[in-house]
């Protein structure tokens, strides 16, 4: 059976606390100011980099033609925003290597 490690923010609030002698509440509220920075920074059309692990940055999704799926009928999609991310080299090779 293959068992897929997750983690997630209590997780990370965890080790953090572990590694820095700290309460996981501390780890947690660091994380949360940390995520909070980096929504507000893309938010306001900003880039995020963090090296060795990659870039997050805004993208522009262009205006399209879809299909109401109940209808049939075609319509027009309008453009959005969506957050990105491009993997740095160590991350890559990192991710490849296991």
């Amino acid at each position: 059976m293959d068992v897929t490690k997750v983690t997630n923010k209590k997780s990370l609030a965890e080790m953090v606390s572990e590694r820095f002698s700290m309460t996981k509440k501390e780890a947690a509220e660091i994380i949360d100011a940390v995520f909070d920075e980096m929504s507000d920074t893309l938010a306001e059309d900003g880039h995020v980099e963090i090296t060795g692990f990659g870039k997050f940055a805004v993208k522009t999704r262009a205006s399209r033609k879809g299909v109401n799926p109940q209808t049939g009928e075609e319509i027009q999609i309008a453009p959005s925003r969506i957050p990105g991310f491009k993997a740095s080299k160590n991350l890559k090779e990192k991710v490849r290597s296991k």
